[in-house]
């Protein structure tokens, strides 16, 4: 049972995985692509575009080329691969949590998978972008160590917090849980002093925007198909 479990969190995880690559190819990907132009000093902000040569900039990043040995078939089939493996990541990661809703008797059905994946949204993408939004090519941002330890911190409070306010018996425990999701922007992202930046930041709002739409998305239906492929043994 316990293999079917994970079986079936890998197949949903990778199976949403592809429907993000195919969506991020669909709306993310330009947007990247026109920053990269920036990034390189092709194009600049306010600013007349630099003559590097016709053509230049796209093949360089992936934007064209044919075959495929060609850099944009490389770039976009590892851009399917790293992501049908991250969301099989959070496949599992779900899978789990529908274990432990398991041992305390609670059967998670497709419904409710589909607001389990929006509380992982929440959770892995939505609470820490508050803080750290996703960022474009180019983009400085603070020390790296700093703002992973942010990140997870801000995960793991954010999905306490949901769990506190969902399955908790009393208005203390979801007092408790708003508390516990508001303390990592209460302390706040590792940010640095200044702006840095190529691109413009109509484009970084854009790009930001789009990632987490295409996010929401995938994670509702990444929660809806582990909770249809693997959902907790009825005896736990």
């Amino acid at each position: 049972m316990m293999m079917r479990m994970l079986a079936g969190g890998l197949i949903a995880g990778f199976a949403a995985g592809l429907v993000a690559a195919v969506l991020h190819f669909a709306f993310v990907q330009e947007i990247i692509l026109h920053a990269e132009l920036y990034e390189s000093g092709e194009l600049v902000h306010f600013g007349e575009p630099m003559d590097h040569g016709a053509g230049a900039g796209h093949d360089d990043h992936g934007g064209h080329g044919d075959g495929a040995d060609s850099p944009a078939f490389t770039r976009n089939a590892l851009t399917v691969l790293f992501t049908g493996l991250i969301y099989a990541a959070y496949g599992l990661i779900l899978v789990a949590g529908y274990q432990v809703a398991g041992l305390f008797g609670r059967t998670i059905t497709p419904q409710e998978g589909v607001l389990w994946g929006i509380a992982g949204f929440a959770a892995f993408q939505l609470a820490p972008a508050m803080g750290l939004a996703p960022e474009l090519p180019g983009a400085v941002g603070a020390d790296i160590t700093l703002r992973q330890i942010w990140w997870l911190g801000t995960v793991v409070a954010t999905a306490g917090g949901l769990a506190l306010i969902g399955y908790g018996r009393s208005w203390l425990t979801a007092i408790g849980g708003v508390v516990l999701m508001a303390l990592p922007h209460v302390i706040g992202a590792p940010v640095l002093d200044e702006f840095f930046g190529y691109a413009p930041p109509e484009l970084a709002a854009e790009f930001s925007a789009r990632v987490l739409g295409v996010a929401l998305a995938v994670w509702a239906l990444l929660g809806w198909l582990t909770a249809k492929l693997a959902p907790p043994e009825p005896d736990a």
